[in-house]
């Protein structure tokens, strides 16, 4: 049994479980408080953020407590783009197991063999799989999606178009979730994170890829375009869920990085 080994655990999220789960505890707490409806049906995929939980940790567990249709989900694709290894195509993780500080989950090894076989831009390379953008997924996947098989692709130099080849076919079973990883704009004053974050949003929400070409900024811009691109051709419906700054949480406007999540819904049932 090969194990994916944890990169950022007890940095972009605690080590312990009981530490995770105080942070789902709170998130949730302020959802009711709020009176914030969550439930989408027919939930197909997300767009979550990835940073450390304290800055984004709520608009990725909004999306992952807003899928309503659960116990259908048998498998979560995780994709996100790769930050610390130059990754030619995509590496889809050969690892038996995922480990988390809440348990384990299995990966779907028979799943992402058929990926590498169907893809040529598609190898498995283990260097690139000390990724924080698909680790930062799996604490939520545990707590919401517990059943659930995962599969983590990891991609680099790669062209929308192509990724969005393999993004179709992992959405043609009706019982695999995918997650796309993304954070905004980085590092800009707070004024100017707003202006290109919101030109994201506009892209993701109307479903216009020419739009994103406008300044849009976001580390996972391949993999939000692939999903957009996939999102047009099989009629998915766009809701958008949360939008917040790493200033909510530190209060720097100098220096700032943008957040989101939306959630994506087939309108009639497979």
């Amino acid at each position: 049994m090969s194990s994916r080994e944890l990169a950022v655990s007890g940095a972009f999220y605690p080590q312990t479980c009981q530490e995770i789960k105080k942070y789902m505890t709170h998130f949730n707490t302020i959802l009711k408080q709020n009176n914030i409806n969550l439930g989408f049906k027919n939930t197909r995929a997300i767009i979550a953020p990835h940073a450390g939980y304290i800055y984004s940790g709520f608009s990725a567990n909004l999306a992952y407590k807003s899928i309503d249709d659960c116990e259908n989900i048998k498998r979560v694709v995780v994709i996100g783009p790769s930050h610390r290894v130059y990754v030619e195509g995509v590496s889809v993780a050969k690892f038996d197991n995922y480990p988390s500080p809440c348990g384990d989950l299995s990966i779907d090894i028979e799943f992402s063999k058929k990926l590498l076989e169907d893809y040529p831009f598609a190898s498995f390379n283990p260097q690139a799989h000390n990724e924080h953008s698909t680790e930062t997924q799996i604490p939520f996947i545990k707590e919401y999606l517990p059943n659930t098989k995962v599969v983590e692709i990891v991609y680099g130099k790669i062209e929308y178009e192509l990724l969005s080849r393999m993004i179709s076919e992992i959405l043609e079973d009706s019982s695999t979730f995918l997650v796309i990883s993304t954070d905004l704009s980085h590092f800009h004053n707070l004024q100017k994170a707003k202006e290109l974050d919101n030109i994201c949003l506009n892209a993701i929400i109307k479903k216009e890829l020419a739009l994103f070409d406008s300044g849009c900024e976001a580390c996972g811009l391949i993999g939000v375009k692939a999903l957009i691109q996939v999102a047009k051709k099989i009629n998915l419906s766009v809701n958008f869920l949360d939008y917040r700054t790493s200033f909510d949480a530190t209060k720097d406007d100098k220096s700032v990085v943008g957040y989101t999540s939306f959630i994506l819904t087939k309108e009639n049932s497979e």
